[in-house]
């Protein structure tokens, strides 16, 4: 079973790492205006590590302890540049949770890249330090709790974003 564990935990992670490193240079001012797309991308693939943390069997940490990492990288400011490339775009409407919530909620599309981020590298924290069933616990139990919801959300608001700027398109005057 512990290969099957590794596997998986080296997969998580290079989608994490993955995530991160697109995430940043997109908030550097790389993709230009393309951010939407590329962001959409960089969600969506880290969204498949999600569903396969969700498809895998609960992973149960020995004493139900999870090791000390060190303190997780400050991710403000690839929030902050995150908000400011995507402008007026950062704010929408979501249903937390569709079966139990019927109030829409405002959120912002960097406040969920970076709470993803923020859950990803904290894993990436274990899996660096060679424990790859903590990495898996933690990224299994955040994606289910917070970091899940937060790219399921983004992706669909940048899903309809990226579907906006394709079929809005003003119509042609005709020239007579």
């Amino acid at each position: 079973m512990f290969d099957e564990w590794s596997a998986l935990a080296d997969r998580v992670a290079a989608h994490a790492q993955n995530y991160l490193d697109g995430l940043t240079r997109l908030a550097s001012g790389e993709g230009g205006d393309a951010i939407l797309p590329m962001l959409l991308v960089e969600v969506s693939q880290v969204s498949l590590a999600g569903a396969q943390l969700g498809a895998a069997q609960d992973v149960i940490l020995q004493g139900n302890f999870e090791p000390a990492t060190g303190p997780d990288p400050d991710l403000d400011g690839v929030r902050t540049a995150l908000a400011t490339r995507l402008g007026e775009v950062d704010d929408y409407a979501e249903v937390f949770d569709p079966y139990k919530d019927t109030v829409v909620t405002p959120y912002r599309l960097s406040d969920d890249l970076a709470a993803v981020a923020a859950d990803l590298v904290h894993g990436l924290g274990h899996y660096r330090a060679g424990r790859p069933l903590e990495a898996l616990w933690w990224w299994q139990f955040s994606y289910f709790n917070t970091w899940g919801n937060h790219a399921g959300a983004a992706m669909r608001a940048l899903q309809a974003l990226v579907a906006h700027t394709r079929l809005d398109v003003v119509e042609e005057s005709t020239i007579a």
